[in-house]
């Protein structure tokens, strides 16, 4: 929240998630001004938003129910604002070795950068570009330097697919 409303100068963060606990945690957290939270079920979307975040929220809705979200999302945002969708990379070794030991992640439905972006642009997001982040481990740290050459590739932990809703 601080990075939102410090480094971009947001107006406002909204934060919207299904647990109630961790809006709980997020309200006692952050009491600035210009942060708000709700559950999933109480915020109206009203196509007002300039930037909707999303990371590792995707592999644990059921595909069915993955148009519906991002309806949710699209309706959330004006014309012209962007959606940054990331996710964890399902072709990485070290991001399946990370998910199988982590409870929360073992029931999760990966979904491939290629998957991601078609069921954007079904629901009627125009892409910008995709990019693999976090290809080298810590231990290679050294090598990170060459990540952003490299981002093209499928190689990183996670992937962000930019979008945006059309103008028109």
């Amino acid at each position: 929240m601080p990075l939102l409303l410090d480094m971009i100068e947001s107006e406002a963060v909204i934060g919207v998630d299904v647990s109630q606990g961790l809006l709980d945690l997020a309200r006692e957290t952050h009491r600035s001004t210009g942060t708000a939270f709700y559950h999933f079920d109480e915020y109206v979307p009203a196509g007002n938003v300039d930037l909707v975040y999303c990371n590792g929220v995707f592999h644990h809705i059921h595909p069915p129910e993955r148009p519906a979200a991002l309806g949710y999302v699209y309706r959330s945002l004006r014309p012209g604002a962007l959606f940054a969708m990331w996710e964890n990379n399902p072709w990485n070794p070290g991001t399946r070795l990370v998910m199988s030991r982590i409870p929360f992640d073992r029931d999760a439905i990966t979904l491939t950068a290629p998957e991601a972006r078609r069921l954007l642009r079904i629901n009627g997001f125009e892409i910008l570009r995709t990019d693999y982040l976090f290809i080298f481990p810590r231990l290679l740290g050294c090598l990170r330097f060459m990540e952003p050459a490299l981002c093209r590739l499928p190689l990183g932990a996670q992937y962000q697919v930019l979008c945006r809703r059309p103008l028109a």
